[in-house]
């Protein structure tokens, strides 16, 4: 799926105002384990991941906290620093390489200022991120460790090949200990 296909899922937009955005776009790549924001950095850039595999998360003095994993075609960021300019609470690293093209917030704000149709597509997306992650919390409030690493493998199974078990694990909120269980016992 290209770039097109893939904000068209959220909202149709004119081949030329996508040709705006994309035109707006650079490139760049990271080294794995390369951060792309540290706590207290505000985020300045909004990226799509063309390859790898990046993940966000906070620590505490026992554990790292896998908030997100993005991968292609996705976009990747910490949403709260870069739509508010605010300094980040959590950390966005690149698991594996990674090459991405970003846009930067004054840039995006300035083809808001130009197209009713680009401001209305990332408002969709922003919903539709909310929406998700209203459903992962629910997801992790009301369901077992196998329904969860059931429903993980169904929409991510590919990064069990791709990310250490350890942080799947975290971000399924389950027992690194349970997690081989499941790994190694649940058909999928």
């Amino acid at each position: 799926m290209d770039l097109y296909e893939y904000i068209s899922q959220f909202h149709a937009v004119s081949r030329q105002d996508f040709k705006g955005f994309e035109d707006s776009l650079r490139t760049r790549a990271f080294k794995k384990g390369e951060f792309i924001t540290m706590p207290g950095q505000v985020q300045k850039n909004l990226y799509i991941v063309r390859q790898g595999v990046q993940m966000s998360f906070y620590e505490t003095d026992t554990h790292k906290h896998v908030i997100a994993f993005t991968y292609p075609i996705n976009f990747c960021a910490i949403p709260e620093s870069f739509t508010f300019q605010a300094p980040s609470s959590y950390s966005l690293m690149c698991l594996t390489d990674s090459e991405m093209d970003y846009i930067s917030f004054e840039a995006l704000q300035q083809l808001f200022d130009k197209s009713q149709s680009l401001e209305r597509l990332f408002r969709k997306m922003s919903e539709a991120l909310l929406a998700g992650v209203i459903s992962r919390h629910i997801e992790l409030q009301s369901t077992t460790i196998e329904e969860r690493f059931k429903a993980f493998c169904a929409r991510s199974g590919h990064l069990l090949q791709l990310v250490p078990h350890k942080y799947i694990a975290s971000y399924l909120n389950i027992d690194a200990t349970n997690f081989s269980k499941l790994y190694n016992s649940v058909k999928i």
